[in-house]
């Protein structure tokens, strides 16, 4: 990855907040690839007051299952699910096509590139190897994590 992709993704800690306007099934889907990301990030109840002030937090309103579709399926599935995100908002994309981590990242850095309304911030950008874990029976070896989150430009 260049320089240039580096400082488009944010490399820090987040609370992450799943959207109870989600499914059960989407919930329990995102946890469960969430939970493979490096601890660095943790995931709160929108209920409850486990929040951690110190962190910034992702508000993740949509999901993408990315898993199996061939490039450029994984960003135009993402281009239409961020028309439902809005500013402030996070949607959170998986994926097993490694054109994707390229696609994805060049999507958010011409956001901020044209004058638009709406900025794409790529907040985490992550490849989950699951190759050598042994007790795994993942369908894929190879998964990329995405959160976005829709920033105001002005």
């Amino acid at each position: 990855m260049s320089a240039d992709s580096q400082s488009l993704i944010t490399q820090e800690s987040y609370a992450i907040c799943l959207s109870t306007d989600l499914s059960d099934a989407v919930q329990r889907e995102m946890t469960h690839l969430l939970d493979l990301l490096p601890a660095s990030h943790s995931i709160a109840d929108h209920s409850k007051s486990d929040v951690d002030s110190a962190l910034p937090l992702l508000d993740i309103r949509g999901f993408v299952d990315g898993r199996g579709l061939a490039c450029p399926m994984p960003l135009l599935k993402t281009k239409v699910a961020l028309r439902n995100v809005a500013i402030g908002e996070s949607l959170y994309i998986v994926a097993t096509d490694p054109n994707s981590q390229a696609d994805i990242t060049a999507f958010c850095r011409q956001s901020q590139q044209v004058q638009s309304s709406d900025d794409l911030k790529l907040m985490v950008n992550d490849v989950t190897d699951l190759t050598g874990d042994s007790t795994s029976l993942q369908r894929f070896a190879t998964i990329y994590h995405f959160i976005i989150t829709k920033t105001d430009s002005n």
